[in-house]
């Protein structure tokens, strides 16, 4: 045996002990480091390969990607280990009784969402608008078609939206088959489905392929809508600062409205209100700078010709917003993913009483 076969022989075991000895996920990611890493055992080895003649390089190559792979399983199969270890301890230490009881101690919380949820139809209500629903399957034509959305959209792209099987039962545009990816489609129905005038509110479930801090494949939308003869962008503004100001309980909001580009709007323009940022906290209200809120616009006339409603009888604006957004913004949750992560003392934390109901009107 050669000095260099000698060499990776007793660097195997020597790795394969630091490994075995590794009780936690912190000392393996050192060990893993230590033999894998840029300056690493093994990658300190290869760099020698340049010194050798072809022959030797080549059977001392193969011989350390040997050892490169064996070395990695070893890390692998013990990581799996310990992070099966490491949960099996977390069960047994942090068990939660789900059972149903009666003891007031066990008084249970409104998740987050749905207390928005409720403000946002009681805020809505008081302005005369009604609750609207459609399914969470959709297909293409009421999804983007409709809407106004061209072809090569990006928004019709495998990347960003979840597409179903085809229905075989449909032709067209109707048999491509996908999960919301706004309520815009609840109002594409409402809008074939009755005549102007209209004023509806649509809260659900939506799905895009996305997933970090501030978004999840699944959220919850609400948007608006309003039809009618006379309807124009000053109402727009106006139905919006009161949402604004009552949602987030603060008289006088500054707010600012910037152009922006909507498929299904025109103009459009997103929705800014003041905050503050100072000592590193947010502050709504007064302030030396901006959060965008949400996005609105007046409908377009084609979405309204697709409906079959008459553009140059009916006009009207539309405006949406997450609420797992607006949620955070109130009640200073950071991440988003930590709305479903179903952690019960995440829910004590955030969550409400069940007599906590939403006021119908700031100031009341």
């Amino acid at each position: 045996m050669t000095e260099m076969s000698q060499n990776i022989a007793q660097l195997k075991t020597e790795l394969s002990s630091m490994i075995e000895a590794a009780n936690d996920l912190e000392s393996l990611e050192q060990v893993k480091v230590t033999a894998l890493g840029k300056k690493g055992r093994i990658t300190d080895l290869m760099k020698t390969l340049g010194q050798m003649d072809p022959e030797e390089r080549k059977t001392t190559g193969q011989a350390l990607n040997v050892l490169k792979d064996e070395i990695a399983a070893l890390i692998n199969a013990q990581e799996e280990a310990l992070k099966k270890q490491a949960l099996d301890q977390k069960l047994a230490t942090e068990t939660i009784d789900v059972t149903l009881s009666a003891r007031p101690e066990r008084e249970g919380h409104i998740h987050p969402i749905s207390q928005t949820m409720e403000e946002l139809m009681t805020i809505f209500a008081d302005m005369g608008f009604t609750v609207a629903e459609g399914p969470e399957i959709e297909d293409d034509w009421h999804n983007f078609t409709a809407l106004n959305f061209p072809p090569g959209h990006p928004a019709r792209e495998m990347q960003d939206t979840f597409f179903l099987p085809e229905d075989a039962e449909e032709q067209g545009e109707r048999a491509k088959k996908l999960l919301r990816t706004h309520t815009s489609s609840v109002q594409i129905r409402y809008m074939t489905e009755q005549k102007p005038p209209m004023r509806i509110i649509v809260m659900g479930r939506t799905y895009r392929s996305d997933y970090d801090m501030t978004h999840t494949p699944m959220f919850h939308q609400i948007e608006g809508l309003v039809i009618d003869e006379n309807t124009n962008m000053a109402h727009l503004k106006g139905c919006l600062r009161d949402f604004c100001e009552t949602y987030f309980e603060v008289e006088n909001l500054p707010m600012r409205f910037r152009p922006s580009f909507f498929p299904f709007t025109e103009p459009s323009a997103e929705v800014d209100i003041g905050c503050s940022r100072e000592g590193g906290g947010l502050k709504i209200g007064a302030g030396d700078d901006w959060l965008e809120i949400l996005g609105c616009g007046m409908v377009h006339p084609n979405v309204l010709k697709n409906c079959g409603i008459d553009p140059d009888k009916y006009q009207g604006f539309a405006f949406g917003m997450g609420i797992e957004r607006i949620a955070m913004l109130k009640y200073g949750i950071p991440d988003l993913r930590t709305f479903f992560e179903s952690d019960k003392r995440w829910l004590d934390h955030y969550g409400f009483s069940p007599l906590d109901r939403p006021n119908r009107a700031f100031g009341d």
